[in-house]
């Protein structure tokens, strides 16, 4: 009687031992599945901030599309009236004469007699020769031409077209104030006409947009 007891009691101990087994085992199934979805949604959140900030990211490192471009800008003043912010407060004969690169050219505009036309029109494009495109010019046609009243203001209004063009619109045919064409070639930031280059372009005055010129621009006389 006794033996049978005992191995009844074997037989019970070894069935809850199987059964405690089971359960842990299922335990450790639920954790582990509780912890990956905890590492999933806890990882949502991260890569759903990258996504959004994305865009801003992309936004910010836009460029000015309206700045002015070419090495000749490295030449124009960094602050007061003369730079490229005190220039587009004055309409372009004003803003000239506050730029040092352009001494020569405000100088041929006051001896024709342009100043109020320049500065009273409403909406131009002027290319401006630097001091050193006139200083290219032989000394005695230059001093003939500041004489010569008519020949001068025919050569400057030459520079001048009546719209405000900007660099997306600058290449092609265009007539200018002294009713003649001036052809410009190029795109992006690299112009031309004819030898001239513009060397520092998209500069903006109250009234005009400015392009300023390695050459001065001599019409058919």
């Amino acid at each position: 009687m006794n033996t049978k007891l005992r191995t009844r009691s074997m037989g019970l101990a070894a069935l809850a031992l199987t059964a405690s087994m089971g359960l842990a085992a299922c335990g450790s199934e639920d954790d582990s599945t509780s912890a990956s979805d905890t590492t999933s949604s806890s990882s949502s959140p991260s890569e759903s901030m990258s996504e959004s900030e994305s865009p801003m990211d992309s936004e910010s490192a836009e460029p000015a599309s309206d700045a002015p471009f070419g090495p000749g800008c490295a030449g124009v003043p960094t602050s007061g009236e003369g730079s490229v912010e005190g220039m587009a407060d004055d309409p372009v004969a004003t803003a000239a004469s506050n730029n040092p690169l352009l001494k020569t050219l405000v100088a041929a505009v006051t001896q024709a007699g342009l100043v109020d036309t320049l500065n009273s029109a409403e909406n131009l494009t002027v290319f401006a020769p630097t001091d050193d495109a006139f200083a290219a010019i032989p000394k005695k046609q230059l001093n003939a031409l500041l004489k010569d009243k008519a020949a001068l203001t025919q050569v400057l209004t030459h520079h001048v077209i009546g719209e405000r063009l900007s660099p997306d619109m600058l290449a092609g045919e265009h007539e200018t104030l002294a009713k003649d064409m001036l052809t410009v070639d190029g795109s992006g930031e690299d112009f031309t006409i004819g030898d001239a280059s513009v060397v520092c372009g998209n500069v903006q005055t109250a009234n005009a947009t400015v392009y300023v010129v390695d050459q001065v621009l001599m019409p058919q006389m």
